[in-house]
């Protein structure tokens, strides 16, 4: 018994899901996928365990999303920080190096002979 199966595919150009399908084939790279029944079986096998495991676990789409977005976050930080830290960080480095440390003499505070009879004591709401 022969271990290649034949079927055939057709696609209806009028239809918007098979026309992608055909256009996603068409387009392919053909480095990663050598054929279309390889991309055709690929495509398959991950659509029906995708779908079995939404079936056992339906809140695996949710969490993928929020996994993306953070991603998406965590990666425009990182951009921002890339271009902003070395600019950020030679403003520092320059203003360490002009800057002279200030020596001042510790100012003495006066005291004050102050009593009881002297404060105002109505702020107390009295």
């Amino acid at each position: 018994m022969s271990k290649v199966k034949c079927t055939n595919l057709r696609f209806n150009l009028e239809k918007e899901i098979q026309r992608r399908a055909w256009e996603c084939l068409q387009t392919m790279d053909k480095k990663r996928f050598k054929s279309y029944s390889h991309a055709v079986a690929v495509a398959l096998v991950d659509y029906f365990e995708r779908q079995k495991r939404l079936q056992d676990d339906p809140y695996l789409e949710t969490r993928e999303r929020e996994e993306r977005f953070v991603e998406q976050i965590v990666g425009a930080v990182e951009n921002a920080m890339t271009k902003s830290l070395p600019v950020y960080l030679a403003g520092c480095m320059a203003g360490l190096s002009r800057a002279t440390p200030a020596v001042t003499a510790p100012v003495a505070v006066p005291q004050a002979n102050i009593s009881a009879e002297d404060i105002d004591w109505d702020f107390l709401g009295g």
